[in-house]
């Protein structure tokens, strides 16, 4: 982990594209500035986690959802036979 110290207004650049900005410091907390291309997706880490987690919890359901299909249509054609 790269830890830099800046003082309000300056820049962090990263890469072409991303520009950090220190914006404020009030008592323990600090306020940033990030300019990055539409298509970069900046999220804090808390917002990251919980739309990884739904998407976990979708795929498993969508798993379990075909899973369930599949069973249906195997019970469907014996049931035919």
């Amino acid at each position: 982990m790269l830890i830099l110290s800046r003082k309000i207004d300056e820049k962090i650049r990263i890469g072409d594209d991303i520009v950090i900005t220190l914006i404020d410091v009030h008592g323990d907390q600090v306020k940033i500035g990030v300019e990055a291309p539409k298509k970069v997706k900046v999220f804090r880490q808390e917002v990251f986690d919980a739309i990884q987690k739904e998407n976990k919890e979708a795929a498993m359901e969508n798993s379990e959802s075909k899973a369930a299909i599949d069973a249906v249509s195997v019970l469907s054609k014996l049931l035919k036979k």
